[in-house]
């Protein structure tokens, strides 16, 4: 797995950790900087991760608009916290990260949501994102 890949992941566990437990993005941030420092092996997926989780507290409303308006049918409330996480990371990429290719973001994000979701996430953020992409 590259470093972005679990950049990505570091980032989409954190988003998810807020979102169920309902604590701070910047307590979970804290933690998670401390623990980077004590293990080697975390330091080089940290810095992208935290940049992620920055963009995604930066442009919290944005980024829930825009899945908001491109998910048929569902609300951000109603979607699985998972789900959300795995979005909010991928939106961010796609509009806040130039470095980022599009369809790298996107299969990035299918492939979290295969990988951590639902049997019908991917196809879910897939279509959301896809549409985003078009925008």
């Amino acid at each position: 797995m590259g470093a972005r890949t679990k950049a990505r992941k570091r980032a989409m566990d954190m988003l998810f950790a807020a979102d169920v437990r309902g604590s701070g993005l910047q307590e979970l941030l804290a933690a998670e900087a401390e623990r980077a420092e004590h293990e080697p092996e975390r330091r080089e997926s940290w810095n992208y991760a935290r940049q992620i989780v920055l963009g995604v507290i930066d442009h919290a409303a944005e980024i829930d608009e825009e899945i908001a308006s491109t998910s048929h049918g569902w609300t951000i409330e109603r979607m699985p916290a998972v789900d959300r996480a795995i979005l909010r990371v991928a939106v961010w990429e796609l509009h806040y990260n130039d470095e980022v290719p599009a369809a790298v973001a996107i299969d990035e994000a299918v492939e979290a949501a295969k990988a951590y979701s639902t049997d019908d996430s991917s196809k879910f953020v897939h279509g959301v994102l896809g549409r985003l992409s078009e925008r």
